[in-house]
């Protein structure tokens, strides 16, 4: 267990929105534009800290802990949905009166804010995604698949916290996995059994089947990507990425043909991770960029 988070790797404040009876942890660094940042699994809002640190300077970063990971509370009984995350994440928006955002996405965040902008879609400027899905797809590597075993999966995930240890060599393309002080940054909120509850259920949320209960959801996301077509979008893609690999950034282009397509070939999973300062540096570029500014 890390009992204690680096103020030199996450320097921010913290704020709390709650939603019914629990607390959503979140970020709000900055003044600008507003930006929403959204993470997958298994990590939480530290994995934006380098972008956080580069637009907070032009932009409004807020970035939430999804309920059951980071800060934000763990409820052993939450019915953690897709549909539900994307309703917190448009709870969190409407409480703080954003009205127009840019969309940064990561993961199972990919699937959450692409939510988001279908439902919203003339509140979103911008869109940048990096490895992540919001459409329906068959491939799922074993590593995962595995940890939707009944029982044994979660075992591994919530007594043993395999898949976290696991994300610390195979979620980046460095071949000594990510440096102590960070890997202590990841665990830090997920120390025990009860704290990876979300990560356990993160995982069986995938809807790989239509008798899954995120089936419909993600089947209407996907439905819908059309209505975000006409935006400027980054794909900003870590090219040895063992989950979502290249073939995904390929689906993504069926959806956005018109897309700025930046590969990050020496990355893997943790595109942030393995290139942060070219991977601010091109967001940052990217949001700047006046073509839109008349949104």
């Amino acid at each position: 267990m890390v009992d204690r988070l680096s103020p030199t790797e996450y320097p921010f404040s913290t704020f709390k929105h709650q939603i019914n009876s629990y607390r959503l942890n979140y970020l709000d660094e900055g003044t600008g534009f507003p930006t929403l940042m959204l993470h997958g699994n298994p990590t939480w809002s530290y994995y934006f800290r380098s972008l956080v640190r580069e637009l907070s300077g032009s932009f409004r970063c807020v970035v939430p802990d999804h309920i059951g990971f980071g800060l934000s509370d763990k409820p052993q009984n939450y019915p953690y949905l897709l549909s539900n995350h994307i309703d917190n994440c448009e709870s969190l928006l409407n409480s703080m009166n954003i009205d127009k955002f840019d969309l940064i996405v990561h993961d199972w965040g990919g699937a959450i804010g692409m939510g988001v902008a279908v439902r919203n879609p003339d509140r979103v400027r911008k869109m940048v995604i990096m490895n992540s899905a919001s459409f329906r797809s068959r491939r799922m590597p074993w590593q995962i698949a595995i940890c939707r075993f009944p029982l044994l999966g979660t075992f591994a995930v919530r007594k043993l916290n395999l898949f976290l240890r696991a994300a610390r060599y195979m979620g980046t393309a460095k071949h000594t996995g990510l440096p102590a002080g960070v890997w202590n940054g990841y665990l830090f909120p997920y120390g025990n059994y009860a704290s990876r509850v979300g990560i356990d259920s993160f995982v069986k949320d995938i809807p790989m089947n239509k008798s899954h209960p995120s089936y419909n959801t993600i089947l209407g996301i996907e439905g819908k990507l059309s209505s975000l077509a006409s935006k400027p979008v980054l794909l900003l893609w870590g090219m040895r990425d063992f989950c979502f690999t290249p073939k995904f950034l390929s689906r993504w282009l069926d959806f956005f043909p018109d897309a700025l397509t930046i590969k990050m070939e020496n990355a893997g999973h943790f595109v942030l991770e393995d290139e942060p300062l070219k991977s601010a540096l091109a967001i940052k570029n990217f949001l700047t960029e006046r073509e839109s500014d008349g949104f």
